[in-house]
């Protein structure tokens, strides 16, 4: 069985460390979830796919602007 939280923080090039601080949950919360000692909530289901959103959006705004200052 795949590990959604170790993939969602490698997807993200964070720690699950830094990943606990964006989802403003302690890293032991965290690392329960990625042991399977606790289900993960759906919210924080919800949390990885839109912080997965915010990276492409923040990677598509930097190739923009790299594009238009071309322009200038």
């Amino acid at each position: 069985m795949s590990n959604i939280v170790k993939e969602t923080a490698k997807e993200l090039g964070m720690t699950q460390k830094e990943l606990a601080g964006r989802l403003k949950v302690d890293e032991t919360t965290v690392s329960r979830w990625s042991q399977g000692k606790v289900s993960i909530p759906e919210w924080a289901f919800e949390m990885f796919e839109l912080l997965k959103t915010e990276k492409k959006f923040n990677e598509a705004k930097e190739k923009f602007n790299q594009i238009s200052n071309i322009f200038k």
